[in-house]
């Protein structure tokens, strides 16, 4: 049987094999970005017209993109709702952006750590990609410049409460990031599904508002707030790049799922969807801070860490670095889950030693007992890893 070429560089998605394998009930995942099953709102459907179970329109319904084109002015974003393309959640904009422009051997500029379902799409169509490191406030400039200046087809940037690693790009970052792409005329892609999530004040607008050259595709999603299993997100571009992706979209699935988009334009924009991401805002600081003092008392003298100010996720770094791909399976046994660091670097050989473990499922009594689970787990990985090196030393 004849396969296309990529399909060699076809990769598994390691996040959705370790939440298959933490599935059990007794087990204790701090692994996906799953959003905490009492925060997910009671949704009325009577009042849903019966012609929303008709095929749709490809960019999606047109009450809906208007009612995201007034969100996104509201921060910033200069755009009409004629830009607007709704998407099978954001995901699909990685995809859609993939197939527009990589080609075997494409330059694709990314954060490092970045988003590993973004890697997954930008590596299966051949992209070469060029990694930026993080600094707390954004990325390094100066890498940043000598990265686009080796053109890449674009770059693909998550500057509020990045994920992995909960970074939010500071306001003197952004507007030094968008004056370099601007310099350089690289398109980029901005990827916020966590906007919303905030826990300790402050704002900043999005990069593409302050862009005056460069094309640029934004794109959110309503899984982290409203409902994952609509899969409602959306992208706005624009209008070099808009038509040829929507080209793409009909090409790949003809419209997105008319019920959810008609759920979520119950929604977005009204006092109860206001009022619903207050209380989520409120929840998950709670159990932000509840993951801090845990992590306080069991992981002081392991890792190193930022205390997250939005989003989903706390970004380890062990002060013994490891491969913390092999603590996975002795954890799963222990019954506890977490993502390991490696997968969401370009270069995860080069990458030891990293943890991300998102404190949005677990309920705050129990996240002493997992994670005390998981220091047992690490600290015996890194015993075994000492005692192996001084065999070597010996040996040597």
């Amino acid at each position: 049987m004849a396969f296309s070429e990529r399909i060699t560089r076809l990769k598994s998605s390691l996040i959705r094999e370790i939440l298959a394998a933490a599935q059990r009930p007794e087990v204790m995942s701090f692994a996906g970005g799953l959003p905490a099953q009492a925060m997910l709102p009671q949704v009325e459907w009577q009042a849903m017209p019966v012609s929303m179970g008709q095929y749709g329109m490809s960019e999606g319904e047109p009450e809906l993109r208007e009612a995201i084109a007034r969100e996104a002015r509201a921060i910033g974003v200069p755009c009409e709702a004629s830009q607007v393309l709704i998407v099978s959640g954001s995901q699909q904009t990685l995809d859609l952006a993939a197939k527009l422009f990589i080609d075997p051997g494409t330059k694709v500029l990314v954060e490092a750590p970045t988003y590993l379902a973004a890697l997954q799409p930008f590596q299966l169509f051949g992209a070469d990609c060029l990694a930026v490191p993080q600094e707390a406030d954004g990325p390094q400039l100066d890498a940043l410049r000598e990265q686009l200046a080796q053109k890449p087809a674009f770059g693909y940037l998550i500057p509020t409460f990045q994920n992995p690693s909960a970074v939010r790009y500071s306001e003197a970052r952004r507007d030094a990031v968008a004056a370099l792409f601007d310099e350089f005329g690289v398109p980029l892609i901005e990827d916020e599904p966590y906007r919303e999530l905030v826990f300790d004040g402050g704002s900043a607008t999005p990069i593409v508002s302050r862009l005056r050259k460069a094309s640029w595709i934004y794109t959110g999603t309503v899984s982290k707030t409203l409902l994952p299993g609509l899969r409602v997100g959306f992208l706005i571009a624009t209008p070099d790049l808009f038509p040829l992706l929507l080209r793409l979209k009909q090409a790949a699935d003809l419209h997105t799922n008319r019920i959810g988009q008609w759920q979520a334009l119950q929604w977005l924009g009204t006092q109860q969807y206001r009022e619903h991401l207050a209380e989520l805002r409120d929840f998950y600081r709670v159990r932000r801070d509840a993951m801090q003092s845990a992590l306080l008392e069991h992981f002081a003298e392991l890792a190193d860490w930022q205390v997250p100010q939005g989003g989903l996720f706390f970004w380890l770094k062990l002060k013994q670095p490891l491969d913390t791909r092999t603590l996975l399976q002795p954890a799963l046994a222990e019954n506890v889950a977490f993502m390991p660091g490696e997968p969401f670097f370009v270069d995860p050989e080069q990458n030891h030693g990293y943890l991300r473990l998102n404190f949005s499922h677990v309920a705050p009594e129990r996240l002493g007992e997992g994670l005390q689970r998981l220091t047992r787990v690490i600290r015996q990985a890194q015993q075994v890893q000492l005692a192996e090196q001084a065999v070597a030393a010996v040996a040597g």
